[in-house]
């Protein structure tokens, strides 16, 4: 009885033994999968760098700088359509958009949400507008090479270059259907921020007193530029002011802010972002609104995104404009650039904007308070005629019909403010002490 029982004792002593020396043998043989480790990990990429650098058969001329911004461009290509790992040039292009002058075909690109490379906006007066390339055209050939997976900074790399020369994309239209090949001369782009009702810099008002202001991009000009735009039309005594970002694909978000403290009291907050680690809030500061009881009409479309949301967003939420036009695009998040010691640069979704309310932008857009839709061909028309030069690179059959083509949104938004502008004045007659108070 007693050597059983002690043989049985064993017994499970050693199955006992065995199933820990198992889980531990087990545990050990497995430490990639349950253990994120930085120094492990970068163990395993520098080991796999090694052997594509000795042994991979095309190799030969194959540089470690190469694979390693292959292996950056892969990882962050993975996170969003927005995030970019920037190798020297492309990062020194970026710098030049913000700057306001490059040499390419003008059109505003990125991932559409399907991942193909999509027009976001074609810029006024140059190559592109006056092709009559449309927001929401997909460019899937250049120079007859399909651009289906390239990376978006590859892509921009091929529409630029020297002006004078050409540059053939072939676009694909969505709502139609029709695939086009486009022969473009690139030129050299000088982005004006801020134009008129004519596409210059006199700012007119018109007959009731009402003034037009149409922002192209957010660069770090535009705050400057809108200023003296609203200065011309103060000196007018404008009493409605219609603001035009159709087409306007953002850019800087300090800028953003500034345009909105042009239109709201010093203090207001403007936008707020939200990453991971940070809550950031802008504030108006400035002068305060500079066009204070005088109406704003926003006009946007599916070409309005980024900063043109940001703006378009929070003069909404505080109801000191009103939005009339399409669906905005849905940009909403934020992208920071981080230089790294070799030229390049990371360019990196950190955030998301907020409206003052706290409505997200980013994948929803801004719906307007007043929707006038229009067609591709209505859309391409008014593209056409706010582009100098552009009327003559369409058929010449085609013209009449372009000259004729009215703009709707900003008919809709000319008789808005007409009305508002009347419900001021006769506010004005009613309580003359309590306008005067304000």
């Amino acid at each position: 009885m007693k050597r059983s029982f002690v043989f049985g004792f064993v017994l499970v002593v050693l199955l006992l033994n065995l199933a820990l020396g198992a889980n531990v043998y087990l545990n050990n043989a497995r430490p990639a999968a349950n253990n994120d480790n930085e120094q492990t990990s970068l163990g395993v990429f520098e080991d796999a760098l090694q052997k594509i650098h000795g042994e991979y058969v095309d190799g030969k001329d194959m540089t470690y700088r190469q694979l390693v911004y292959s292996a950056l461009k892969g990882a962050v290509s993975r996170l969003d359509p927005h995030s970019e790992f920037l190798d020297a040039d492309s990062f020194q292009e970026l710098q030049d958009d913000t700057e306001g002058q490059f040499g390419g075909v003008g059109l505003m690109v990125g991932p559409g949400k399907d991942g193909q490379i999509t027009v976001i906006a074609p810029m006024d007066d140059t190559p592109g507008s006056r092709a009559g390339i449309l927001t929401g055209d997909r460019i899937i050939k250049v120079e007859g090479k399909s651009v289906d997976k390239q990376d978006l900074t590859d892509v921009v790399k091929m529409l630029r270059g020297e002006p004078g020369s050409i540059v053939n994309l072939t676009v694909l239209r969505p709502s139609t259907g029709v695939t086009k090949t486009y022969a473009l001369t690139r030129a050299i782009i000088q982005m004006e921020m801020v134009k008129d009702i004519n596409g210059g810099k006199a700012f007119p008002v018109d007959e009731n007193q009402i003034g037009y202001i149409r922002i192209t991009q957010f660069g770090e000009k535009t705050g400057d530029e809108l200023q003296a735009a609203i200065n011309r039309l103060r000196s007018q005594h404008v009493k409605g002011v219609i603001l035009d970002l159709r087409w306007n694909p953002g850019g800087l978000l300090e800028q953003a802010v500034e345009v909105c403290q042009k239109f709201l009291p010093t203090g207001q907050l403007v936008v707020s972002t939200e990453g991971r680690h940070t809550l950031e809030r802008y504030y108006a500061h400035g002068h305060g609104d500079e066009l204070k009881n005088i109406p704003v009409v926003v006009l946007v479309n599916l070409g309005s995104a980024s900063a043109a949301e940001i703006v378009t967003g929070c003069l909404q939420d505080l109801h000191r404009a009103v939005v009339l036009g399409e669906k905005t695009f849905g940009k909403g998040s934020v992208q920071t650039i981080f230089p790294l010691d070799d030229g390049s640069a990371l360019k990196l979704t950190v955030a998301k904007y907020y409206t003052p309310s706290h409505k997200v932008i980013h994948e929803h857009g801004i719906t307007p308070d007043v929707l006038v839709p229009l067609t591709d061909v209505e859309e391409a028309a008014v593209a056409i005629k706010r582009t100098p030069g552009s009327l003559d690179s369409i058929p010449e059959p085609d013209r009449p019909a372009v000259k004729a083509a009215a703009d709707e949104q900003l008919d809709r938004a000319e008789d808005l403010l007409k009305g508002l502008v009347r419900y001021n004045h006769l506010t004005e007659k009613r309580n003359p002490e309590k306008m005067a108070r304000k």
